[in-house]
C-alpha cells in the first residue's frame, strides 16, 4: 500500500522486463464509487501487471473485476492477506480467511465476470487458526471456486494487537507450511511470500513451490530484480541494464508526467533504493530526496544525480544483496517459465 502505485510500477519494469507486477489493494468499493479511470491508469510498458482488489461483496468485486478488464490488466487478484484495522472494518482482507465459502463466492462471482484468470493471495493461517488443516481447507475451498494460483504470505495474520508493520515482522515465517500446501495441491500453482530478500532464497523456494513475491525487498533494493530476471526469466543473452541506463530510461517517461501536471517527487520517491548496497547510496539518496521537493525542478534533478556516483560497477545484479541480500508492497511476482508454471511473461 503506497507503494507499488504506477510510477513504481514503470519504473521497476525497467529493471526488468518480464518479472509480473501487482498493484496496490484497491477496494473494489473505491472503484465503483471513485475515480475508477484513475486509479487504474498505467502505462502498456507495465506489463505483465495484476490488479489487486480488497472486498467481501461479490456483487462489487465482479463490477471491479470488469473495470480492471476494461482498463488492459492481466489478471485480477483477490487480496485475502492484508491485516490492517481499516481494512477488517470493512470486512475484507486477512479477516476473510475465516469465512471460506465467502471468498468463494467472491472469486466464483470474478471468474463469471472477467476472461482473465482469477487470483488470491492470502496467508497461512489468523489468529488462533494456523494449523495446516486451517490453510488446506481454505486453500480446497476456494479452489473449488475455480482459482487455481494461490501466493502465500508464510506468516500467520494476527488480526488485533499488532500493526500492519508488526504483522510483517512479528509472526514467525512457516516456509515448510507453503511448501506441505504445494505437496497436497500439485495441480495448483502456489507461489510464496514473506520475507524473501535475494537470489539464493529464490532458488531455494523454487525447489518446492512455483513461484516467488517480493515485496519489501523489491521496493528497497529494486536493483535485484535485475539478478532475478538474469538468474531466473532472462532468454539468451539478456543481462541487468546499469542502474545509469535505467535512469536515463527512466527520463522520458518523468518527463511526460510532469508535463501531464504529476509532482517529480511522487515519482522519485520510488526510485530512492536503486543504488542500494552500493558506494555513495547514500549521498546519492539525500541529493534525490531534497531536491525533488524544490519548487519548480524537472528531469535535471535526475542527470544532475549521475554525477554523484562512480558507474564503473553499477550494474543492477552487481549488489552483494543479490545472492544473500520482502507484504504486498512493491510486489513482484516470479514464476519461472521453465517450471511450467503460468509464465513472469
Amino acid at each position: 500500500m503506497d507503494r507499488t502505485d504506477r510510477h513504481c510500477r514503470y519504473f521497476m519494469r525497467l529493471l526488468a522486463p518480464d518479472i509480473r507486477l501487482y498493484t496496490e489493494m484497491l477496494p473494489a468499493a473505491a472503484l465503483i464509487h471513485g475515480n475508477a479511470a484513475r486509479l487504474l491508469a498505467f502505462d502498456p510498458a507495465e506489463h505483465p501487471v495484476a490488479l489487486q482488489l480488497g472486498g467481501a461483496d461479490a456483487d462489487e468485486l465482479a463490477v471491479a473485476a470488469r473495470l480492471g478488464e476494461t482498463a488492459g490488466y492481466d489478471e485480477i487478484n483477490l487480496n485475502i492477506g492484508c491485516p490492517s484495522d481499516r481494512v477488517q472494518s470493512g470486512r475484507f482482507g486477512a479477516c476473510l480467511m475465516a469465512e471460506p465459502d465467502r471468498v468463494a463466492d467472491c472469486v466464483a462471482a470474478m471468474r463469471d465476470a472477467v476472461a482473465l484468470p482469477v487470483t488470491v493471495k492470502c496467508r497461512i493461517g489468523i489468529d488462533a487458526e494456523d494449523s495446516f488443516g486451517f490453510l488446506s481447507a481454505f486453500v480446497e475451498t476456494v479452489a473449488r471456486a475455480g482459482c487455481t494460483v494461490f501466493i502465500v504470505h508464510a506468516r500467520k495474520a494476527i488480526l488485533s494487537g499488532l500493526s500492519p508493520k508488526q504483522n510483517r515482522e512479528v509472526p514467525p515465517l512457516r516456509y515448510d507450511r507453503v511448501y506441505r500446501l504445494k505437496a497436497a495441491f500439485p495441480e495448483l500453482t502456489i507461489v510464496i511470500n514473506g520475507g524473501i530478500d535475494g537470489a539464493r532464497q529464490v532458488a531455494g523456494h523454487l525447489e518446492h513451490v512455483d513461484g516467488v513475491m517480493l515485496g519489501r525487498e523489491a521496493y528497497n533494493n529494486p536493483g535485484l530484480l535485475g539478478t532475478l530476471q538474469e538468474t531466473f526469466l532472462a532468454d539468451g543473452d539478456w543481462v541487468a541494464p546499469s542502474r545509469e541506463a535505467v535512469l536515463r530510461e527512466f527520463l522520458p517517461y518523468v518527463r511526460a508526467r510532469l508535463a501531464e501536471g504529476c509532482r517529480l517527487h511522487h515519482m522519485t520517491r520510488h526510485i530512492l533504493g536503486l543504488y542500494s548496497g552500493q558506494p555513495g547510496a547514500r549521498r546519492w539518496r539525500r541529493f534525490i530526496a531534497e531536491r525533488s521537493h524544490e519548487p519548480g525542478v524537472g528531469c535535471d534533478v535526475l542527470t544532475d544525480s549521475l554525477d554523484l556516483m562512480d558507474h564503473t560497477s553499477s550494474s543492477v545484479s552487481g549488489t552483494s544483496g543479490a545472492t544473500s541480500a520482502g507484504g504486498s508492497s512493491g510486489s513482484g511476482s516470479i514464476r519461472p517459465k521453465s517450471r511450467g508454471a503460468t509464465a513472469a511473461r
